[in-house]
């Protein structure tokens, strides 16, 4: 069901205003363009009729755009399936790293080059520790997740970690297990991450791979640069190690909550009205209450574009064993040392190659049933041409009214 408000709806309103007032990146223009045509009859779609009671359905397509509230689940589907021959029949621990609020301006002017080193240093970090005789003594594979937002918007980048209990020893002849419920310690974590990130700030800056601007400005002076580090070093870094998961059914069930996220869902927005957008947000500062916020609809704005990736910028990256050159060899070797040859204990059904299937699988309502007399099946019965022109931003999009359509994502 759709939701009563969308950020699409938001930016059709006053998306057109906002890039004519504030400067944005090209990027920020793309997926501004790409949700507000997302599932209008700007991309295109087709008409289908039951075959029983005439009916008929204008579905349009879907922009797939990563940063659109409404293109996640098909996406998400496809790639947790391909996640599923990962899984080992051990403990699965989270493990978050947070960059510290002093560097949040830095890391907005800089986003290619500090999110690259956030996820440097936290994955060189969990396999230093990890292959310490002193912690653990193993070589060990992990999932990052880049999330940058916080419940408000804010700019608040981190990244979830996923990671078995347990490695590889050096000469790859055992598995070794971490202790049950313990995976390493988050002082030790948490004091190396700091140190690591640090230096490869400092050498980024030293090569010219920073750039400051406005309120950062004073940055692009040597000794101001330093006092940072200085003060960088000075406090105490967050990383955050929460309870092990219950089993493979529990990691699947994180991911699939984790991975492909946006900034906020179209579920949690309430209301646009007099130039006002009211969300819901989890405070969890104060035992995760239910809380709302109201911000005027350009600071919506402002705060949901802070959280766009530059163009092709992973955010979703495995280490260690688990990453790609070498994970099919190496998860071979774990379930042999863990006596699983025969891959993850938990198991799924193929998904469907055809749309229409797949979204039953993935929300669990049929298109091919016809939503009027339930009796008859939707057939297709004319494509719909994209708008090219429009499409690509010149000239004024048509958007017809989502109450006149039963808008789904086509593909």
């Amino acid at each position: 069901m759709r939701p009563p408000l969308e950020v699409a709806d938001i930016f059709r309103q006053h998306g057109s205003d906002f890039r004519l007032t504030y400067p944005l990146s090209p990027e920020q223009r793309r997926v501004m363009r790409a949700i507000e045509v997302c599932r209008t009859s700007v991309l295109g779609g087709h008409v289908e009729e039951c075959d029983a009671c005439s009916y008929q359905r204008v579905s349009y397509n879907s922009c797939r755009n990563r940063h659109c509230p409404k293109c996640q689940s098909l996406a998400k589907a496809r790639w947790l399936e391909a996640r599923m021959a990962d899984l080992l029949p051990v403990e699965y621990f989270h493990v978050v790293f947070t960059l510290p609020e002093q560097l949040a301006s830095l890391a907005l002017q800089n986003q290619r080059v500090v999110y690259n080193l956030l996820f440097a240093s936290a994955a060189e970090t969990l396999r230093t520790i990890a292959a310490d005789p002193k912690h653990l003594g193993a070589e060990i594979g992990f999932l990052a997740v880049l999330h940058t937002w916080g419940q408000t918007l804010r700019h608040h980048p981190h990244l979830h970690c996923v990671v078995p209990g347990g490695g590889l020893s050096a000469d790859g002849q055992r598995w070794v297990s971490c202790r049950q419920g313990f995976f390493l310690s988050v002082n030790v974590l948490a004091r190396l991450f700091r140190r690591l990130f640090l230096e490869a700030l400092a050498h980024a800056y030293e090569k010219g791979k920073l750039t400051f601007h406005g309120t950062s400005a004073y940055l692009a002076e040597p000794l101001a640069f330093q006092r940072l580090l200085a003060s960088l070093r000075a406090r105490e870094w967050w990383v955050y190690a929460k309870r092990p998961f219950g089993g493979p059914e529990q990691v699947l069930a994180y991911l699939g909550r984790y991975t492909h996220r946006v900034a906020i869902s179209n579920h949690r927005l309430l209301a646009l009205q007099d130039d006002n957008v009211t969300f819901s947000w989890k405070d969890y500062a104060r035992g995760y209450q239910q809380r709302t916020m109201t911000l005027k609809v350009d600071e919506f704005i402002r705060r949901f574009l802070l959280h766009v990736l530059p163009r092709g910028f992973q955010r979703i990256r495995q280490f260690g064993f688990l990453a790609n050159r070498q994970r099919r060899h190496k998860l071979s070797r774990c379930r042999t040392l863990l006596s699983d040859p025969a891959g993850p204990t938990v198991t799924i059904q193929p998904l469907p190659r055809d749309y229409q299937s797949l979204y039953e699988t993935v929300t669990g309502q049929s298109l091919k049933q016809c939503p009027a007399c339930r009796t008859g099946t939707m057939k297709l019965t004319e494509r719909l041409a994209a708008l090219a022109s429009q499409r690509h931003g010149t000239g004024q999009a048509h958007f017809t009214p989502v109450a006149a359509v039963q808008a789904i994502d086509s593909s």
